[in-house]
């Protein structure tokens, strides 16, 4: 037989079909109306001739969304055909449009009788695949972004919930008509803390969301001088969730450290502890020098750390069984402990609970 003239794949399709006398398989679709759906079994494909049409799929939920437009001489339904398998995605008239239709038995034998048609669908087959895989990925994608800035704003949310809701109380303790001079210089120096807290939260969410954060800035202090005052704000913020925090004397070693991300690398392994504990408990924190380094440990009792969720512990976002947080207040652990030259890691006891250790190098 001859063969077809340089033509797009679809009008030689066309040509093809009109020699074999199936060039009466039109059908018609008014606007809105589903040509095929998805999981529909594959029969035969359709070759535009008027008209324009959607390809749509379910991406991340149940709602389905367009991922290509075709119009006149493009075709559709091709891939079910060939796998013999039911339809992965649906197809919906966006005008008026007519199509011919060509069954699986009728393409089948098209491919056996011209060689070269196969080859230039082959061809057009893998440039289609093509381009609705970069649409796929391009939506997956933004639906990811979408949500991840969800939680993130979520997690923003529920941090700052603690030192928001201290400051507030620190505020009303100070405008009570019989505070003392001592109750308010208390309360100015408990606002003063948090809002250094509130400050040190933001410039770590900055250093999160920051491809390549700036080198942290350290000094070398006290650490039991460092610690004494911060312990006594992780006792309160402890005892609000119906806790107790049990600690040992701080060690008096001279250590390199930023002291506003390090409280803020406490404030998350202590708030973790009371959120593994909804009834309240002990959370026990223990210092020791140890090999050059200062080893820190925080424990509570409640369940432990999931099988399922220890390899990831420390990855944004890694959570598992919490109504709140989305677990980046641990990737921000991670981060503060090794720019401060040290390591964290966790443990399940095998008495209950887990344990959270970070080092630090001493000066």
């Amino acid at each position: 037989m001859p063969s077809i003239p340089a033509l797009s794949p679809a009008v030689a399709l066309s040509l093809a079909l009109q020699e074999l006398g199936q060039a009466d398989q039109r059908r018609a679709y008014a606007a809105g109306a589903t040509i095929f759906a998805t999981g529909d079994p594959g029969d035969g494909l359709y070759v535009i001739e008027s008209g324009e049409v959607q390809i749509l799929a379910a991406i991340g939920t149940n709602e389905s969304r367009p991922l290509a437009t075709l119009g006149p001489g493009d075709f559709l339904g091709e891939m079910a055909v060939l796998d013999s398998a039911p339809r992965s995605a649906g197809a919906r008239a966006a005008k008026d449009t007519v199509a011919l239709y060509v069954s699986r038995e009728d393409f089948l034998q098209l491919l056996d009788r011209r060689p070269t048609l196969a080859l230039d669908l082959i061809r057009e087959f893998s440039r289609r695949m093509r381009a609705l895989n970069q649409k796929y990925i391009d939506e997956i994608v933004q639906a990811e972004v979408l949500a991840t800035v969800g939680r993130f704003a979520g997690t923003i949310v529920h941090d700052f919930k603690t030192p928001l809701s201290t400051i507030g109380l620190y505020a009303e303790l100070a405008a009570k008509e019989k505070a003392t001079p001592a109750t308010r210089a208390e309360a100015a120096e408990g606002i003063a803390r948090q809002i250094t807290r509130l400050t040190g939260m933001l410039n770590e969410i900055i250093d999160v969301t920051r491809p390549s954060g700036r080198p942290t800035e350290l000094t070398t202090e006290d650490f039991a001088a460092f610690a004494t005052p911060l312990l006594e704000d992780l006792r309160a913020l402890a005892e609000k969730a119906d806790s107790t925090l049990v600690t040992d004397q701080p060690p008096a070693v001279s250590v390199r450290l930023n002291a506003p991300r390090l409280a803020r690398l406490f404030f998350n392994l202590v708030g973790n502890a009371t959120e593994a504990m909804p009834k309240g408990g002990t959370i026990t924190l223990r210092f020791a020098v140890k090999g050059g380094e200062l080893l820190t440990e925080v424990r509570d009792h409640g369940p432990g750390i999931a099988p399922e969720i220890m390899e990831r512990l420390f990855q944004p976002f890694a959570t598992h069984g919490k109504s709140k947080g989305t677990g980046l207040g641990l990737a921000i652990c991670r981060r503060i402990a090794e720019d401060h030259g040290g390591q964290i890691r966790a443990r399940n006891e095998p008495a209950g609970g887990a344990t959270f250790s970070f080092t630090l190098p001493l000066a």
